[in-house]
C-alpha cells in the first residue's frame, strides 16, 4: 500500500504554501497519496493554481499583519487565543484531524498550526506528526514573548513550546544556506529549503532584457510602498515583473503567478521580503537579492543571517516616505546589478543543487511515513 501522507500547510504567508505543492508533486511522484490542507480561501486559491485541491481546515487561525507586513503582535496573541480557548475553534479542528489521522501514516504540520503542535505532544496522535518549520520561525515563535512579558513568564512559555514541539515524531528545521541533511539522533533533522526546479538552459538564448523578479507576499497592500519600489526600479533603468497579491488591481502588477521561478532565475536580480524561500532561490539560482524588511521577527532573522553568509543582497527598508524608498531601491539596484554585470549562468548550475534539495525531502518523508505506518 503506497504511503499516505496529510499536509498541512499554513496560509500566513506563501512559502509555506510552495513548499506544500513542491513536496506534494514530488511526493506524489514517488508514489505517495497526499492529501493537502490550509489555513484560508485565499491559500487554497493559490495552491489550485498549482494543481492541488486543498480543503480549508480553518479559518480562525492566522498571524496578524498589517498593510505594510509588520507583524502585529498584540492582535496575533488575541488570535491565537481566541482560536485555542474557544470551543468552536481550535477542538473543532482537533476532532477533524483526529479523523483524518485514521487514513493517514504520517501528518505534516507547516508551519506550527496550534491544532497540531496539541496533537504533536499527545500519546494518542505524536508518532504520526512532523513539524516542518524554518529554523528562524521555530526562534522566533520560542521567544515571542520576551521584551513584553517578565523575563521568567516569557523562558516559560518558550520552554514549553520548545517541550510541546520535541515531542512529535519528527522535527524537519529548513533554512535556505543548509547542506547535506543532518540528523540530531533525537528526531530532529535539517534540511535546506527546496526550491522549484527550473530548466534555466531552456532560457538561456532568450533576447528579452533582464528584469528585477518583484514579489511580495498578500501582507503588502500599502499603495505607497508599491509606488515608492516601481519609481526606483524605473530609475535604475531596469523593467520588473512585478507579483503580489496586495497589489493585484495596481498597473503591471499580477495577483499570482505560478512560473515566477523561472523568471527569478534568469532575472538581473530578485526583490522580495526575507522569507525562507525567497532567500533559498536567491541561494540556488546566485542570484542577487533585494531584501525589503519589515518588522517581522522571523525575516529579520533571515536578513542578518544572509550578510553572515555572504549572500550576494541589499536590505531597504521601508519608513513610510515613498520618495526617500525610491531614492534607496534605486541605490541598492545600482549595487545589485554591478554584482551581477558578468552573471551569465542564469541559474543553470543550480538546477542540479534544486534536484538535489528536493530528493532530500522526498527521501526522508518517505521515510519517516513508513516507520510511522510499521509502529503500533
Amino acid at each position: 500500500m503506497p504511503p499516505r501522507i496529510l499536509y498541512l500547510a499554513t496560509a500566513d504567508a506563501r512559502g509555506h504554501l510552495m513548499r506544500a505543492q513542491l513536496l506534494t508533486h514530488a511526493l506524489r511522484d514517488a508514489g505517495a497519496q497526499v492529501q493537502v490542507l490550509t489555513t484560508s480561501d485565499e491559500g487554497a486559491r493559490f495552491l489550485a493554481g498549482f494543481g492541488i485541491d486543498a480543503p480549508v481546515l480553518s479559518r480562525h487561525y492566522a498571524v496578524q499583519f498589517d498593510k505594510e507586513q509588520n507583524m502585529l503582535r498584540r492582535e496575533t496573541d488575541r488570535n491565537v487565543a481566541h482560536y485555542m480557548f474557544r470551543p468552536t475553534r481550535m477542538l473543532r479542528d482537533v476532532l477533524r484531524l483526529s479523523r483524518r489521522f485514521r487514513e493517514a501514516d504520517l501528518v505534516v504540520n507547516d508551519s506550527f498550526h496550534p491544532a497540531l503542535l496539541l496533537m504533536g505532544w499527545l500519546p494518542f496522535w505524536r508518532r504520526k506528526v512532523v513539524h516542518v518549520y524554518g529554523a528562524s520561525l521555530r526562534h522566533a515563535l520560542q521567544t515571542n514573548f520576551e521584551g513584553r512579558m517578565p523575563g521568567a513568564v516569557a523562558r516559560l512559555f518558550g520552554g514549553i513550546v520548545a517541550w510541546q514541539i520535541d515531542r512529535s515524531l519528527a522535527r524537519i528545521a529548513h533554512d535556505f544556506a543548509h547542506g547535506e541533511p543532518a540528523h540530531d539522533g533525537r528526531g530532529g533533522w535539517r534540511l535546506p529549503t527546496p526550491v522549484a526546479v527550473v530548466d534555466a538552459a531552456a532560457h538561456a538564448q532568450e533576447a528579452a532584457p533582464r528584469a528585477a523578479a518583484v514579489y511580495l507576499n498578500p501582507h503588502f497592500e500599502e499603495p505607497a510602498l508599491a509606488e515608492g519600489l516601481e519609481q526606483g526600479l524605473a530609475d535604475a533603468g531596469l523593467p520588473a515583473h512585478l507579483v503580489g497579491e496586495g497589489y493585484a488591481r495596481r498597473p503591471r502588477w499580477h495577483a499570482r503567478d505560478e512560473h515566477w521561478i523561472e523568471a527569478a532565475a534568469r532575472s538581473a536580480f530578485i526583490v522580495s521580503a526575507p522569507g525562507m524561500a525567497a532567500l533559498s532561490i536567491a541561494a540556488v539560482y546566485r542570484k542577487p537579492i533585494l531584501l525589503l524588511l519589515t518588522d517581522q521577527p522571523e525575516q529579520a532573522i533571515n536578513a542578518g543571517r544572509a550578510a553572515q553568509l555572504g549572500l550576494e543582497h541589499r536590505v531597504v527598508v521601508w519608513r513610510g516616505d515613498a520618495a526617500k524608498f525610491a531614492r534607496a531601491v534605486a541605490t541598492a539596484a545600482g549595487e545589485l546589478l554591478a554584482m551581477n554585470a558578468g552573471n551569465t549562468t542564469d541559474g543553470v548550475e543550480g538546477r542540479q543543487a534544486a534536484i538535489d534539495r528536493r530528493q532530500h525531502w522526498v527521501a526522508l518523508l518517505l521515510r519517516l511515513a513508513g516507520g510511522a505506518a510499521a509502529s503500533p
